[in-house]
């Protein structure tokens, strides 16, 4: 109760001083840096992988810190840690084929092009029922078709969006497979820090590659799918990044100096290639749950209030999100 108090108390502040109308996963993508894992050496291991770490130390993209671990700490191997947390993602011999898997993998590329691309949220499904990637994929694009997108105000500093691709709603679904050693540790990162055991589960990645949540695919309904959704096309109100659920993943890509480059593409292309896709068709028939818009429809006479209100709604959102992925 206390973390929902903080997140309505730094909500209430941002809309005094003003509401952003950027969308939570734009917001993320544009000025949330990703927290750094934690690798830590055993002393004896320093010298050996001096080279191999070298150009992860001067400048590297990948959102890593190297430290040495304590004489007589008693570690023997290498050993990979979330950030800000004792738990390990990973532990064993470091050589150049294992810090590549803990860099990169197919999967984590794809995620980064989906991202410079344009997509809002991507829901990654790791294991489980085939059919069960499948409904929530239905549930996606249905949510797709209904949702908006605040309105922006170009005029707005607080709201003026970052480089990087045009502002687009779209959700689109990742599925890994359990058999695959090449994501495993994605998968181990998707799961989170506090996640125990093996069972299937799906997880909402948006922004710089933050990790909204994990649910387990036997407790993802369509509400906790809406919520999700929702939550992050909804007006960044909170925004300071630690007040907000989730934990970030490992990537090795510069963000800025990416962003940047799509930027200008963008602003380069002649208008043709960037128009506005035309709308899409009718939705299905609606689902027996209650699909919040997250669209601006007040007018501007109103709009404080509305701010209010939408900033109350995420902070419970939120709150209850944090319930549903601890309980998972």
């Amino acid at each position: 109760m206390s973390r929902l108090l903080g997140i309505v108390l730094l909500c209430s502040l941002a809309v005094r001083a003003g509401a952003c109308t950027i969308p939570v996963f734009r917001y993320a993508l544009d000025r949330w840096q990703a927290d750094s894992f934690q690798l830590i050496l055993p002393p004896d291991a320093v010298a050996s992988t001096a080279d191999l770490l070298r150009p992860l130390r001067a400048n590297g993209r990948a959102n890593l810190d190297i430290r040495t671990a304590p004489t007589g700490s008693g570690l023997q191997h290498p050993v990979l840690r979330f950030p800000g947390s004792e738990t390990a993602v990973w532990q064993g011999d470091l050589g150049p084929a294992a810090l590549n898997q803990l860099l990169d993998s197919p999967a984590r590329r794809d995620m980064v092009r989906r991202i410079l691309a344009g997509d809002s949220v991507i829901w990654v499904v790791s294991g489980g029922d085939p059919a069960e990637a499948e409904r929530i994929g239905q549930r996606l694009k249905f949510l797709e078709q209904v949702a908006s997108l605040p309105i922006q105000d170009p005029n707005d500093p607080d709201s003026r969006l970052g480089p990087g691709p045009p502002l687009k709603l779209r959700f689109s679904l990742l599925r890994l497979e359990d058999a695959d050693p090449a994501e495993a540790l994605l998968r181990r990162m998707l799961a989170g820090p506090e996640r125990e055991g093996d069972a299937p589960f799906a997880a909402a990645v948006f922004g710089r590659g933050r990790v909204l949540g994990s649910w387990s695919l036997a407790q993802l309904d369509d509400r906790a799918i809406e919520e999700a959704c929702m939550f992050m096309v909804g007006r960044c109100s909170c925004r300071v990044k630690n007040e907000n659920p989730g934990w970030d993943l490992l990537l090795n890509v510069d963000w800025d100096q990416a962003l940047a480059q799509v930027g200008k593409a963008t602003s380069d292309a002649p208008a043709s290639d960037v128009a506005d896709p035309e709308p899409p068709a009718a939705p299905p028939t609606a689902p027996e749950t209650v699909v919040t818009r997250a669209v601006d429809t007040v007018e501007s006479g109103r709009a404080n209030l509305w701010a209010a209100g939408a900033a109350l709604l995420l902070a419970i959102a939120a709150w209850r999100l944090l319930r549903r992925s601890s309980k998972d």
